[in-house]
């Protein structure tokens, strides 16, 4: 049953890190213009704290998933954090890859958007209910600690094949460093802007069906 609970941890959480996101992309981009070695340390680093992230909110999945306004919240963050990361790329798209780069940098990056990841709370807001209601977790500290174990392992494995797969189409298709970050930059402000039509939509359907109740009343 234990080791149920591990790999369930471990599928779930590595479905959910296959959608491009700001944590996959990122990692492309730093096994790319950094190598597999700096890539294994933001991965493992990062893995880390996923593991008391799941745990976390998981923890606080049922209470999170009543909370009126939390996908509004979250869907802004994400805003913030497209443009930021968009941005940064941007600006240094031509910039030639650095010949050394330090581990601690690569470790640091990755703890800290381990910290900062939105887009995980709304996926285990989600997933953890259902988990949870359905009692796919047996009850219990030691049974969600081996489900968050595995859940981090879920997010090596994934970023793990994202990396590899990354130096693996660099090499094939000899990509240069500038077109991928170029690449990657109009994705991360595609995903900005995703958000932001998402919030925008949402506010004009409210206003439209107040409306609509109104001129009813």
């Amino acid at each position: 049953m234990i080791f149920l609970t591990f790999l369930l941890g471990l599928v779930v959480n590595f479905t959910g890190y296959i959608p491009p996101g700001n944590i996959n992309l990122t990692l492309t981009q730093i096994a790319i213009n950094r190598g597999m070695r700096q890539a294994l340390r933001f991965i493992t680093a990062f893995s880390c704290v996923e593991f008391f992230f799941t745990f976390f909110i998981m923890q606080a999945a049922k209470w999170l998933s009543v909370q009126p306004h939390i996908e509004t919240i979250i869907d802004w963050v994400m805003v913030i954090l497209f443009g930021t990361l968009g941005t940064i790329t941007w600006l240094n798209r031509k910039k030639p890859p650095k010949q050394k780069y330090s581990d601690r940098e690569s470790i640091r990056y990755g703890v800290l958007l381990g910290i900062i990841n939105p887009m995980q709370i709304l996926f285990w807001m989600i997933a953890g209910t259902y988990l949870l209601a359905h009692q796919w977790i047996p009850p219990g500290f030691f049974a969600l600690s081996v489900f968050s174990l595995g859940s981090a392992m879920g997010s090596f494995l994934c970023l793990y094949a994202y990396a590899k797969s990354a130096r693996y189409i660099q090499s094939k298709f000899a990509l240069s460093t500038q077109l991928i970050n170029t690449s990657i930059a109009l994705l991360f402000f595609g995903f900005a802007v995703y958000h932001v039509v998402k919030q925008v939509w949402l506010v004009l359907g409210h206003h439209s069906l107040d409306i609509k109740i109104g001129l009813a009343l």
